[in-house]
């Protein structure tokens, strides 16, 4: 669009905003919240050199989707949001609406979205341009001046702008009137929320009460106002839109599982449930920190770019300064090289710390690309780092996970977890999947797993399409579940929760940001919700396969030049494999791979278990021996 036509798309968008405000309280009618509360409450407490915080971990997806509602209902001045992805499925729709309802009862409502995965519809845009006057939306890095772009539009944009298409806004940000923030894993989509039927996300985000989010506010406001964010009327795609046909109506609601959001919506407003299940398991904390990118990491200049990177020093100078353990959880293990350097120095310096690792088996990672890279660095990580692997399984038995909420058709002897009145349920204890080979688990059928590539976080799937980035079948039925969690925790101490993937992309391309505490009790609840994800209920641990009989040192080394070489790393005889605890009269408890009776308690289950490959075998090879170029931009 020519600036003229940018001007007037402007203006009709500006003019059809309504004013009118449905609240002439002097607290816009903010429903009371006792989430809300704690930030009153850690600001009182708070002196000018002895700030006072609250924190919440949000492990459950129904939690973290009800303390949003219920705290976007509680703003009385200004509500920011942030974030990488924004569906239009259920749970996108719910939030919309509070978001809406919010700014005509005169909240000050900002949306900053990635245009990579923005609200899928440009007449859904154009109708939020001109929705009301308290209401803004933007979007970062429009590359071909577009807030929506199609598949083939991203390969010729990856084609003309390949840097800048690859610098993305991972930063994920919930702030209500500078009080109150959420950050962590979690996008707006049914998936982040135990929403979807067939594939769901562990993941993990952290609510954070007191003077730290002064600095959230900061932070977003940097990114609001940066070069490269654009308010959507201002976009070619919407512009045009605006300029054919004026500010379309804002659609009707539609939820595919109504009674669900209207039970969340119901939950949100009974503040003694939320106190119950929520506001009262906040914990004071001592030192909370928020470090976070700034936009001008995407710069050209190096030394702003070099600048405003502050999620990954900060984070090398956690792991670097272990003396006991570090606890790491992220989704997809593929580091770079400064990550590896770092590692390899740990472990080979005195009494080197435990590294232990929680992250995706390839039965249920979302990105099958990268968890081929990762699979060929695995005697890298169990042997230089000293890494110990823990993978979780796609049907874990005690995961956070609420099946009833998902819509999958259930067996009708699983009981409802969500009962009236109750809006945050226990763990199901039922199995959830059915072993193709006669296992006792429960069916729990979905629909198709796959997604359009636009709408992943995994950056890779966008290069070659859902299909050839879709989880991988299963010999077992059920709603799957792969791991999201992005989260760190240093010496029993020190916990981390954030958006940080631990991965290349992360230290290179992305935005980032995370919350640091510093406060053992803290420290110790969340390294209890990792340890959670790699019990052998819920993960295989990986460990070296048993030594061949003969030419055993001849083998290794073959394997070891294999993966050292930058593309062709073909030897066909991995370093390590899964294995599954068997527990018995001497084998009560689980035992890291390093224990001398580890073999005696552990049974080898393959490389892939639980995965039926077919011809993914082919493919997942392929990537592994030539996918090692991929790795800086997954």
């Amino acid at each position: 669009m020519s600036q003229s036509q940018r001007e007037r798309a402007t203006l009709i968008a500006t003019q059809a905003r309504s004013t009118v405000i449905d609240c002439a309280a002097a607290d816009r009618c903010a429903q009371p919240s006792p989430l809300h509360e704690l930030g009153e409450k850690a600001l009182l407490e708070s002196g000018p050199d002895a700030p006072r915080h609250y924190a919440l971990i949000l492990d459950r997806g129904p939690q973290a989707l009800l303390a949003r509602i219920n705290l976007l209902r509680s703003a009385r001045a200004k509500i920011d949001l942030q974030t990488y992805i924004f569906d239009e499925d259920d749970a996108g729709r719910l939030v919309l609406d509070e978001l809406l309802a919010a700014a005509r009862r005169g909240v000050r409502v900002r949306v900053l979205v990635d245009q990579l995965s923005a609200l899928k519809s440009v007449d859904t845009l154009a109708a939020l341009a001109g929705a009301h006057a308290n209401f803004q939306i933007r979007i970062y890095n429009p590359v071909l001046n577009r807030a929506r772009i199609s598949y083939p539009q991203y390969l010729i944009a990856g084609l003309c702008c390949f840097r800048r298409l690859n610098q993305r806004m991972h930063s994920k940000l919930l702030l209500i009137d500078d009080e109150v923030g959420i950050t962590g894993g979690r996008n707006y989509q049914d998936d982040y929320y135990d929403w979807n039927p067939s594939y769901n996300f562990r993941d993990r985000d952290v609510l954070v009460a007191g003077p730290v989010a002064r600095e959230m506010a900061a932070n977003f406001e940097a990114f609001w106002g940066a070069f490269r964010t654009k308010p959507v009327e201002q976009l070619g795609d919407v512009g045009k839109r605006l300029l054919r046909q004026g500010v379309p109506a804002l659609p009707s609601p539609h939820y595919e599982q109504p009674q669900r959001a209207q039970a969340m919506s119901q939950n949100a407003s009974d503040a003694a449930l939320v106190e119950r299940e929520l506001a009262s398991q906040a914990m004071r904390v001592a030192g909370v920190d928020f470090v976070a990118d700034l936009p001008q990491k995407h710069r050209r200049d190096p030394k702003r770019a070099e600048a405003a990177k502050l999620t990954t020093p900060g984070l090398n100078q956690l792991i670097a300064s272990a003396r006991e353990e570090v606890l790491l959880q992220t989704p997809y293990l593929v580091l770079s090289k400064p990550a590896q350097q770092l590692f390899r120095q740990l472990h080979e310096g005195p009494n080197p710390p435990r590294i232990v690792i929680s992250t995706n088996s390839l039965a249920a990672t979302d990105s099958f690309i990268t968890y081929a890279l990762s699979y060929k660095y695995k005697r890298r990580y169990l042997r230089d780092f000293g890494f110990q692997i823990y993978e979780l399984k796609p049907f874990p038995l005690t995961a956070p996970i609420d099946l009833t909420a998902t819509g999958a058709d259930l067996p009708k002897d699983v009981a409802p977890l969500l009962l009236p009145g109750q809006a945050v349920p226990s763990p199901s204890p039922q199995p959830m999947g059915l072993s193709g080979s006669g296992g006792s688990g429960r069916a729990l059928r979905g629909a198709d797993a796959s997604r359009a590539p636009l709408e992943r976080e995994s950056f890779v799937g966008r290069y070659f399409g859902s299909g050839a980035n879709r989880p991988v079948p299963l010999k077992s039925a059920g709603v799957r579940i792969g791991l999201h969690a992005k989260s760190m925790v240093i010496d029993h101490r020190i916990g981390v929760v954030g958006t940080h993937n631990f991965d290349p992309r992360g230290d290179r391309y992305n935005t980032e940001s995370a919350v640091v505490i510093e406060d053992d009790a803290f420290a110790q609840a969340l390294a209890a919700s990792i340890r959670g994800d790699i019990a052998p209920e819920n993960s295989w641990v990986i460990a070296r396969r048993d030594k061949p009989p003969v030419f055993s040192g001849l083998e290794y080394s073959l394997a070891k030049i294999s993966e050292h070489l930058p593309l062709f790393d073909l030897w066909p005889v991995r370093y390590a494999t899964s294995y599954e605890f068997k527990p018995g009269p001497n084998c009560p408890l689980p035992l890291p791979p390093d224990a001398p009776g580890f073999r005696d308690c552990y049974e080898p289950v393959g490389d892939y278990p639980e995965v039926d490959l077919g011809f993914k075998w082919l493919s997942t090879r392929i990537f592994t021996a030539f996918g090692a170029g991929l790795a800086p931009i997954l």
